[in-house]
């Protein structure tokens, strides 16, 4: 039986962060044992009380007493996780657990060291978004694509599992945005069976908490640079 891990970064999810507990244990079967990790960021809503009523939906739970964001949040679960993988969910969903299965079916049948859910290989739904959002997600998933010879469709999803070897999480540099990009960089130079799959995407608009702009993909790219030409590790 293989161990998952998965780092669920939480920040004001008062609504969300039962159903989708749940729905996440939902998915435990008898060849993938889940170790589900919550990181609370320092939430000021009902979050904490919420997770504290439910101690029974994860294996550890890390109370941040200052919110460090979502890159944080992830550094500092990924010290806490013990799986054979990492899988990162976020805790709005936006992505479903439903599609668990999906991801770790490369895992079971290839020995694969890394899977990407895409949002964009014929999924059986996705919520109509940005048009603005999917230029940028194209051309992120290019250039990465260009620094590393490999054929992903969607870098940027949420929904990547990893071996947890490929990536030493004492040498992550980043906690924005850019961490996903130094995290599959990493992952991706180190591992050797890659897979992609698709997935099932409800995005939020900005309104309902959507945060990622355009400002942010400067960053994006230098750490794709940086991890393919003076990388850490």
């Amino acid at each position: 039986m293989l161990k998952i891990s998965v780092i669920i970064p939480a920040y004001n999810q008062e609504k969300t962060i039962i159903p989708l507990l749940e729905s996440v244990n939902a998915q435990n079967s008898d060849d993938m044992k889940l170790e589900v990790v919550v990181i609370d960021d320092a939430s000021k809503d009902r979050t904490a009380d919420l997770l504290n009523e439910r101690p029974d939906l994860y294996a550890t739970l890390i109370r941040l007493p200052q919110n460090r964001g979502k890159g944080g949040a992830v550094k500092a679960g990924l010290k806490e996780a013990t799986g054979d993988y990492i899988l990162f969910q976020d805790a709005d969903l936006e992505y479903s657990p439903a599609d668990y299965a999906s991801l770790f079916f490369p895992i079971a049948e290839f020995d694969a060291d890394i899977v990407m859910g895409s949002r964009l290989m014929a999924p059986p739904y996705t919520r109509v978004h940005y048009y603005w959002h999917k230029v940028g997600n194209r051309f992120i998933t290019f250039f990465f694509n260009i620094l590393n010879n490999t054929t992903f469709t969607d870098v940027y999803s949420c929904y990547l599992v990893y071996r947890r070897s490929l990536v030493d999480r004492d040498k992550l540099r980043s906690e924005g945005w850019e961490q996903q990009a130094e995290i599959l960089s990493k992952a991706v130079r180190s591992g050797g069976v890659i897979y992609e799959v698709p997935i099932r995407y409800r995005g939020r608009t900005y309104g309902e908490g959507k945060k990622i702009r355009a400002h942010h993909v400067p960053r994006i790219l230098f750490m794709m640079l940086r991890e393919r030409f003076v990388p850490s590790a």
